[in-house]
């Protein structure tokens, strides 16, 4: 008996390379004004909840879904002027990375991305058994043509991860910069658009150039400006032989009705989504002025965020999420990141909560 007590309470061993990993984590507190996870701060409109709501009656729910989500593929085909066969859609766009570690990835491969930016194209590599390597920006958290190349030349990636804009900084990466990365990777290039909506520009016009690329894949996401966190849903933009690639490795009947419906939805309102933009844009804008005005350092973003530094101010990172967070303020502290020391990264929020904000951070500094 004492023999078989023992092999019950045995715990089998975990991987060792992920025994030594934490996860993604974003503190989640009970605040009035929560402004730290990028998230849109307006609801869709009220006649999505009823166009949703309607469609939901036609779904057999004791029937998988459509595996292939074609319905909506074809919708976001024609959002962006692309073939069917070119989106891939996936339960958020972490999902969609984590398939392209899955298909392009794995043991002895290598995955490149260039720090500070997104955590999770260096923690979902690792999962997948990647090689992984960060690669320092410049001192204004660009990428230089010369850093991209040495990266490449000593690294060679099957896997090279851009995001723009990029996120905690805001800013986007040019699109000289992507067409040096197509041209000089050996692998894949992955342009993580998030936040494209807020760009100037977005790599997806690049596969209407003649001929497109064939190592590129944009991934987009409904989580900011579609206003659908809680739903996760997210796509890619890609070459068309990719789909066949990812399908065999994607789980049978990964995306269920209800998120194939939510998406379409969403999509008829287009207009909606763009005016959302354009008021988050405005406050970003006043955010960025107020902040400057206050003395600190901040970096012009083409996000939903902004990041500044706490230095000229005389006190650290720490402490000014500290403080406003007893003013019950929630923003990123990236003080931990590298090279973000005393950085903090702010959502742009409501119009009233992003005056709130303003105010506890003058507070916070004095």
């Amino acid at each position: 008996m004492g023999g078989r007590r023992c092999g019950l309470m045995k715990r089998p061993p975990v991987r060792s390379d992920l025994q030594e990993m934490s996860g993604y984590h974003s503190p989640q507190v009970d605040v009035e004004v929560r402004l730290n996870t990028n998230e849109a701060p307006f609801p869709p409109p009220e006649e999505f909840q009823s166009a949703f709501v309607a469609e939901l009656k036609e779904v057999e729910w004791n029937r998988y879904p459509d595996r292939a989500a074609q319905l909506l593929r074809e919708d976001l085909a024609a959002l962006h002027d692309v073939e069917p066969a070119q989106i891939f859609v996936a339960n958020g766009s972490n999902e969609v990375l984590q398939t392209l570690c899955l298909t392009f990835g794995g043991y002895g491969r290598t995955a490149l991305s260039f720090t500070p930016t997104y955590a999770m194209y260096a923690q979902i590599a690792r999962t997948t058994q990647c090689r992984v390597v960060e690669v320092p920006r410049d001192e204004n958290f660009l990428i230089t043509s010369s850093i991209l190349d040495n990266a490449i030349e000593n690294e060679a990636p099957e896997l090279l991860f851009l995001c723009s804009p990029n996120n905690p900084t805001g800013t986007p990466e040019s699109i000289e910069l992507v067409r040096a990365a197509i041209s000089r990777a050996p692998g894949l290039v992955v342009v993580d658009e998030a936040y494209g909506q807020f760009a100037d520009f977005t790599a997806i016009d690049l596969f209407s150039e003649d001929p497109p690329p064939e190592s590129l894949v944009v991934t987009r996401t409904f989580s900011k400006t579609w206003s659908m966190a809680g739903v996760r849903l997210g796509y890619c933009v890609m070459p068309s032989w990719m789909l066949n690639e990812f399908e065999k490795v994607v789980l049978p009947y990964h995306l269920d009705s209800v998120k194939q419906v939510a998406g379409r939805v969403a999509l008829r309102f287009y207009e909606e989504m763009e005016e959302r933009v354009s008021q988050i844009a405005f406050e970003r804008s006043r955010i960025e002025a107020q902040v400057a005005n206050l003395g600190l350092t901040v970096w012009r973003s083409q996000a939903n965020f902004v990041m500044l530094r706490t230095t000229p101010s005389g006190l650290s990172g720490d402490e000014v999420w500290e403080r406003l967070l007893r003013r019950s303020v929630l923003v990123r502290n990236c003080s931990s990141w590298p090279g973000l020391l005393d950085c903090l990264r702010v959502t742009v929020g409501t119009p009233s909560e992003n005056t709130t904000f303003l105010a506890a951070l003058e507070e916070a500094l004095q």
